[in-house]
């Protein structure tokens, strides 16, 4: 075998040292996470053209076959990674160590990662290393966009924390470090200045506290289409899923969200976050009250605000679909269904900037059913446990309120 002449490995040293200062920044503004390496697992350097490709293997496609293992869903988590872990927890996908366990699993987060918390790039982090680790043994990570992923690239802040602007303009200070080092290789492109174009003062912001400020306009290069956040991370979100017989949205579906189509509207949205331009389904259906991201038609905790004649209908135009599992509405007594579990709310609420409830997921399986995972003591400590096929199995205490009607 021939070795490589010296000119050879000195022309490697620049791709060498761009991935260690990339190591470098990631393990430095993730709470300490390295992400491991797959196959096929598009990164930040990877051309826009190339990112997203529906046909690479288990990567961002819109329908799924019903999963060999468990499907797990998960609720809002708005920056609270204690929490996140919780829920993973709870269903036996993370150990002790935050490390996967969940084997042959596929999990479904439903969006809304952002905001109201100070953990919000760390959870993003979080989930792309359970993403990878998953992959490894068989199972799958897949994450979606909610509205205040949304709200954010568009510089709507909001409902953005203390804590979470400070935790961008970390990583903003990470960000340039970066970026001077990768700057002292010849044989490395400049560096983009992220913050071109971008104001030094804002009306909605206190202008003299210049911590806020730069976490600002941190905040707006990170998650503006293209930002080094939003082309990474988000852009790797379904925004409507199929899962077997699950159709996962965070707000909702109408008939036309359906006749325009579900992968077209996933190719829109991540063409928009990488960049691309505005189009059909960012300016019709990522804003409005009647945006998939937006709408609450069938989330409303009130049974009777449910239109199940018209959610019947939506379903039968999805091949195969028997239900939409949603987040968006907080669910005050815990994950909650209506129209004989077609329609299924999972946003409980447990980020600690929003509600601080309990943590609960959804569990999906062949054997069991439907069936609600709980940390509330009073109905992991005193309940009976009802699986019914075709409904949800959940958790009835023996005393005090009831968290989900059951039905047959």
């Amino acid at each position: 075998m021939e070795k490589p002449t010296t000119s050879s490995t000195c022309q490697q040293v620049p791709n060498l040292l761009s991935s260690f200062v990339d190591t470098f920044v990631d393990f430095s503004v993730s709470g300490g996470l390295f992400l491991p390496n797959y196959q096929n697992t598009p990164d930040s350097n990877t051309p826009v053209s190339h990112r997203n490709d529906e046909n690479t293997p288990g990567k961002f496609k819109t329908r799924y076959p019903s999963p060999p293992g468990r499907l797990v869903a998960i609720g809002d988590l708005h920056g609270d990674l204690e929490k996140s872990k919780q829920a993973l927890r709870l269903a036996k996908l993370i150990n002790d160590s935050g490390d996967w366990t969940g084997g042959s699993t596929t999990v479904v987060q439903v969006g809304d990662v952002l905001d109201r918390g100070g953990d919000e790039i760390k959870i993003l982090y979080f989930l792309e290393r359970l993403r990878r680790q998953a992959v490894k043994a068989g199972g799958e990570v897949i994450t979606m966009n909610g509205n205040h992923e949304t709200l954010n690239v568009e510089r709507d802040f909001r409902y953005m924390s203390e804590s979470g602007c400070e935790e961008f303009r970390v990583w903003a200070e990470w960000y340039r470090v970066g970026q001077v080092m990768k700057g002292l290789c010849e044989g490395l492109e400049n560096p983009k200045n992220i913050f071109k174009g971008i104001p030094s003062s804002f009306p909605e912001i206190d202008n003299d506290n210049e911590a806020v400020v730069q976490g600002f306009r941190a905040r707006i290069a990170a998650l503006q289409p293209n930002g080094p956040i939003s082309a990474r991370f988000l852009s790797k979100n379904a925004t409507v899923l199929v899962v077997g017989d699950s159709v996962f949205v965070h707000g909702g579906l109408k008939p036309e969200h359906v006749y325009y189509g579900l992968e077209k509207i996933n190719e829109d949205v991540r063409d928009w976050l990488n960049g691309l331009g505005e189009n059909y389904t960012v300016k019709k259906f990522l804003r409005y009250a009647d945006a998939v991201v937006w709408m609450r038609d069938f989330s409303d905790d009130s049974t009777k605000k449910c239109d199940c004649s018209a959610l019947e209908l939506l379903l039968s135009t999805i091949p195969g679909a028997r239900r939409m599992i949603m987040g968006h509405t907080i669910q005050e007594n815990g994950i909650s269904e209506a129209c004989e579990n077609r329609a299924i709310r999972i946003d409980v609420g447990m980020s600690k900037g929003c509600g601080d409830g309990f943590p609960e997921v959804l569990e999906i399986s062949e054997n069991s059913g439907l069936k609600v995972l709980t940390s509330n003591p009073l109905y992991r400590d005193k309940y009976l446990h009802r699986e019914r096929k075709g409904g949800l199995g959940l958790l009835i205490p023996e005393q005090g309120p009831k968290q989900v009607e059951v039905k047959a």
